[in-house]
């Protein structure tokens, strides 16, 4: 037991999903097969969950990482207190659950620095929640960079047949076309190989979309194919990577989940983030639910380990029991892959 990683998991925005898929994940006997889960945030919180859904766990809050039992049917919490469990609301935009998700996350990254945890994975959180206590940053990616100093990374989004690294990520696609530079695409290809590597992947062939359609179409439809991606397709090949590119996008992911990459490189937040949830994300028409949430974020690039479902807090459905922990089995999962990898 004392050989498997601990894994702090964060609870996300307390009004959202996140509490729940964070117990319905650990109470998978498939993940104390693998590690020893902690959850970083409100014990009051996952007392409330476990009751309004009638689920078979018990809470043990801690405030040392060497108070948690570590046994299945128990949820240990780092407790933070934070949330006024009277005043929360599920579905609700609300600064006090957005500071609560905040030092959640702040705590597992302070975990993970000191050593006392192996890995960390994050819950949903609520962006606006978060802005509105104070803490103004895009997302989880930002917040890790900021607290670890970390000034090269790059967000991975990881699923069965599609693995998707992104040039740049919480920016306006103004900004997002002017990011597109050869330097930046190199770092990307460097990072997304180490991290497919560290994940156990073989596969690792990495396609490079273009940006523009047609991949520029030899500068009809814009220079930055031309000028930036294609240089740094030679200068990762020159460093002995296996790169194509520049591939049109609309049928590099299409090759990618038929098995043609490993990984692939999208210059911007959507060019990435649509096709790999299409692909992970399976909507029961008849029950009118997801069947599967199916997609891991990881952040490469970091001192400590990250990773994260890859969907948001599904405000809509918070509280009713109806979510689906499959993202957060996967985070879990990959997390332990990367700790067993870790240098």
């Amino acid at each position: 037991m004392s050989a498997l990683p601990i894994i702090a998991v964060t609870m996300g925005d307390p009004a959202s999903i996140g509490p729940e898929i964070a117990v319905k994940a650990l109470l998978e006997k498939k993940i104390h097969d693998i590690c020893r889960p902690l959850i970083v945030g409100d014990a009051k919180v996952f007392d409330q969950i476990i009751s309004r859904l009638k689920l078979n766990a018990k809470v043990n809050a801690v405030s040392k990482v060497t108070d948690a039992k570590f046994e299945p049917g128990t949820i240990d919490v780092f407790d933070l207190n934070i949330t006024d469990i009277d005043k929360l609301q599920f579905g609700k935009i609300d600064a006090m659950c957005g500071e609560a998700s905040f030092q959640a996350v702040k705590k597992a990254i302070d975990l993970a620095m000191a050593k006392e945890v192996d890995a960390t994975v994050t819950g949903p959180i609520n962006k606006k929640s978060i802005n509105e206590a104070g803490h103004h940053f895009a997302g989880h990616t930002e917040i890790y960079a900021h607290f670890t100093g970390t000034k090269k990374y790059a967000m991975l989004l990881v699923e069965d047949n599609i693995n998707v690294i992104h040039v740049s990520t919480h920016v306006s696609l103004r900004q997002a076309v002017d990011l597109v530079k050869k330097d930046r695409i190199v770092q990307v290809i460097e990072l997304i190989v180490d991290g497919l590597k560290r994940l156990g992947k073989t596969n690792l062939k990495i396609g490079v979309a273009g940006l523009n359609p047609h991949a520029g179409d030899s500068g009809l439809f814009g220079t930055e194919d031309d000028q930036e991606i294609l240089p740094a397709v030679h200068e990762a090949k020159r460093l002995g990577y296996d790169v194509v590119g520049p591939v049109p996008p609309d049928t590099m992911f299409a090759k990618a989940a038929m098995g043609a990459y490993g990984g692939v490189v999208a210059m911007y937040h959507d060019q990435g983030h649509i096709p790999f949830k299409l692909a992970g994300f399976k909507w029961n028409a008849e029950k009118q639910q997801m069947d599967s949430v199916k997609g891991v974020n990881i952040t490469l690039g970091l001192p400590i380990i990250r990773t994260s479902v890859d969907h948001g807090t599904a405000f809509e459905i918070a509280g009713k029991g109806i979510a689906s922990a499959d993202a957060m089995i996967l985070a879990i999962d990959s997390a332990v892959q990367l700790s067993k990898n870790n240098v």
